[in-house]
Formats: C-alpha cells, sequence, structure tokens
C-alpha cells in the first residue's frame, strides 16, 4: 500500500491510478492550484508564462487534465 503525505508543495491530479503533477496541455508547465479545481501558470505577466514564453493561455484557467478553459 502507497502512503501519500499529508501536504503536496505543489498541485496534483490522479491519472491512471497515479498522482501527478497538473500540467499545462499546451506548453508542459507546472501549473498552480487557483481553488475551485481550477489551476493556472505560474506568474503569468503579459501573455507570457513563467519561463518567459508566449503561450496563448498563459492567463486562461485550466482545469484538472491541463486544459485551458474559455472564461
Amino acid at each position: 500500500m502507497l502512503h501519500t503525505p499529508e501536504r503536496h508543495d505543489h498541485p496534483y491530479a490522479v491519472r491512471g491510478g497515479q498522482s501527478a503533477p497538473v500540467t499545462c496541455v499546451t506548453c508542459g508547465c507546472r501549473l498552480d492550484d487557483l481553488g475551485d479545481g481550477f489551476y493556472g501558470h505560474f506568474q503569468p505577466m503579459g501573455g507570457r508564462d513563467a519561463r518567459g514564453c508566449r503561450v496563448a493561455c498563459v492567463e486562461l484557467a485550466h482545469d484538472s487534465w491541463g486544459r485551458a478553459v474559455a472564461a
């Protein structure tokens, strides 16, 4: 039996029975938990993600599968 820690440093989703960080399907960035089941890019600034890449979904909320959700 696997035991998971009480607290995670990153948001996690369960995929195929395995815990995994929630990542954006467009660019692969890890996403921060925004609450209410939504996730977002870390520090989106002017259409760019934390790495400085231009990503169309950087300022949109994402679901637990990493897909951008239309506002």
